[in-house]
């Protein structure tokens, strides 16, 4: 769905960099208007004497020791957790385990692509609203820029270390060779100046400025949870949308797992998949999308061939046949009935509000023209 932004908004680096600084010039240029020859920076009227300045040192000092005391305890407390091991210069705690990396052969870009979801979810965890101030929103948005180019050299500084010392999963030692990395001078990509959160998603005209709704729906059209991603496609999404519908039924009193999951073919993520069949989930995801005429190069055999003959079943069949009428009028009646096309709100966290409340409303109008079946004769 579409955000409250416009895609005219989406800035590189060199563009903020030129806003900031006209900024600062343009605030120069106020307060030598306002305050002449002076600096704008004299000391305040009880700081001009040195009782003034000894009180407020006092305060200080003692603002900074409960500060420390405080911090000491914090240290205490944490000193018997188990903290993995990371790397903090992008401000992002990144844990790039080789064991957890699925790289398939993708090398560093595997590498890349994890350490960027680990981001994505750092943000989402610490999601703050959105900066009223165009300066704050500039300054914001270059924070972000240097972080990304920070999360990219670390990445690759231990996708170097795993290369030169690694060992692969069959005990076989890694190959020394590998290209040389450069890093580029300045942060690349496009930002967001309205919402920093906000994506240049694809959709079926096109491209928009959003965020990528996700929703959870059972077969009486009820949506069970509704989350707000910045992804696009939706692999990756299938795991967390399950654990989502789980958290809302059981707060909710409802026990015991779903008889079946059932996805259109973005969301096939075979980890994902393999971890909710070991749960005893079934999960049915077609490995092609319908628009694909044949089979997607590299999907034959194994988890691919397995789940095509699952669909191509009766049962497959007749289950997987109703995931366009339980989900798709969901949406339907969100955006052509309803016509809730965008958000009003900016920012992830306040987005994500805004969607549960749009999908609350739709399970309110569901039960309030509900109608109980007659009894027979």
């Amino acid at each position: 769905m579409s955000a409250n932004a416009s895609q005219e908004r989406n800035h590189g680096y060199q563009r903020i960099v030129r806003e900031i600084l006209a900024e600062a010039a343009r605030v120069d240029a106020e307060e030598d208007e306002l305050y002449g020859d002076a600096r704008g920076d004299e000391l305040p009227e009880q700081l001009r004497t040195a009782e003034g300045r000894k009180a407020a040192l006092r305060e200080a000092k003692r603002a900074l020791e409960a500060e420390r005391a405080r911090q000491q305890l914090q240290q205490d407390a944490d000193a018997d957790e188990v903290v993995a091991a990371g790397f903090e210069g992008s401000g992002i705690p990144l844990t790039l385990d080789p064991a957890e990396i699925v790289t398939r052969n993708s090398g560093q870009r595997g590498w890349l692509q994890a350490a960027r979801r680990q981001a994505d979810a750092h943000r989402k965890e610490q999601a703050r609203p959105v900066p009223g101030s165009r300066v704050a929103r500039l300054l914001e948005v270059e924070r972000r820029f240097s972080q990304n180019l920070q999360v990219e050299v670390e990445t690759n500084d231990a996708y170097r270390a795993y290369k030169a010392v690694g060992v692969r999963k069959d005990g076989r030692r890694q190959g020394r060779k590998f290209p040389v990395w450069v890093p580029p001078e300045e942060p690349t990509g496009e930002i967001n100046l309205t919402d920093p959160d906000s994506r240049n998603m694809l959709e079926t005209r096109g491209f928009l400025q959003g965020y990528n709704a996700q929703a959870a729906v059972n077969e009486q059209h009820m949506v069970i949870a509704a989350e707000i991603c910045v992804v696009n496609p939706d692999a990756g999404n299938l795991e967390p949308v399950l654990q989502a519908a789980e958290t809302e039924l059981a707060n909710a009193g409802v026990t015991g797992t779903p008889e079946v999951v059932l996805a259109d073919a973005g969301y096939w993520h075979t980890e994902q998949m393999q971890r909710m069949a070991g749960r005893g989930i079934p999960v049915l995801v077609p490995p092609d999308a319908h628009k694909r005429h044949g089979v997607r190069p590299g999907r034959h055999a194994g988890m691919y061939a397995f789940m095509r003959r699952a669909l191509n079943s009766e049962r497959g069949k007749d289950l997987y046949k109703r995931r366009q009428a339980m989900v798709e009028p969901v949406f339907a009646n969100t955006k052509f009935n309803r016509k809730i096309y965008r958000f009003h709100r900016r920012g992830r966290s306040a987005v994500r509000s805004e969607w549960r409340l749009i999908t609350a409303t739709h399970n309110l109008l569901r039960l309030h023209q509900h109608r109980i079946a007659p009894l027979a004769a």
